[in-house]
């Protein structure tokens, strides 16, 4: 993956960008701010014309989704002829729920993966500034958070609280959206009990099979870095 919050290849800083006309690299830095993974297809042997390729496009678009999942340029070709078709996408984002006792170690994973983090808690005392230096954070419940994030499909949701007024708003959020995972904190116990509750709420076995829980390996974590 590339480096830093803007513009990737799969960032603020586009490969090549000297090269690039001014126009096309506004658009792909506009598209990729606002969270949309765009390609810029550029012709191969003097036919055909660069141009920037969205999720939507009827002949490229299929080709763009795997190379940004991929995180890999490709080589297509066109009833125009040749194009090398790079990706550019968002960096990747962890929203994690709850500044709990295992967050710490959680945020050092998810930035040393290069992750953006986005921490949410409702509880004042644990959500203060000064506590998460460098880190986005905020004091208000997840639903309404996210509503304001925009959560996408390069959008992982991690609810840690074990507080149902806290995590379940977030995880029905996660479910009416596309990120690529949603898991949660707490024993069978819990994550049964968890899940009957979201269940209520109209989501099908289908939809709820995408919380991972208990979230994690099985290995007996005691620490929080363990849990983590």
């Amino acid at each position: 993956m590339g480096s830093g919050p803007g513009v990737r290849r799969s960032d603020s800083r586009v490969a090549g960008a000297p090269r690039m006309k001014a126009a096309l690299l506004a658009m792909v830095e506009a598209a990729v701010a606002a969270r949309n993974p765009v390609g810029l297809a550029l012709p191969v042997g003097g036919r055909g014309v660069a141009r920037v390729v969205t999720l939507d496009d009827p002949e490229l678009g299929g080709v763009l989704r795997e190379s940004v999942r991929r995180d890999r340029p490709q080589m297509v070709e066109t009833e125009e002829g040749a194009f090398f078709l790079r990706p550019y996408a968002p960096r990747l984002r962890m929203v994690i729920i709850g500044a709990v006792h295992i967050t710490a170690s959680l945020v050092s994973m998810a930035r040393t993966a290069d992750f953006e983090v986005v921490l949410i808690d409702p509880r004042k005392g644990f959500a203060r500034a000064e506590r998460w230096p460098g880190l986005a954070v905020h004091d208000d419940y997840p639903d309404d958070v996210m509503a304001g994030l925009g959560l996408d499909a390069r959008t992982a949701v991690i609810a840690l609280t074990h507080d149902p007024k806290i995590d379940d708003p977030g995880l029905e959020a996660a479910l009416h959206s596309n990120v690529f995972y949603i898991g949660a904190l707490g024993s069978r116990r819990t994550h049964a009990a968890r899940l009957e509750r979201l269940a209520t709420l109209g989501f099908d076995e289908r939809s709820l099979k995408r919380i991972h829980g208990p979230i994690g390996l099985d290995i007996r974590a005691a620490t929080p870095a363990e849990i983590a």
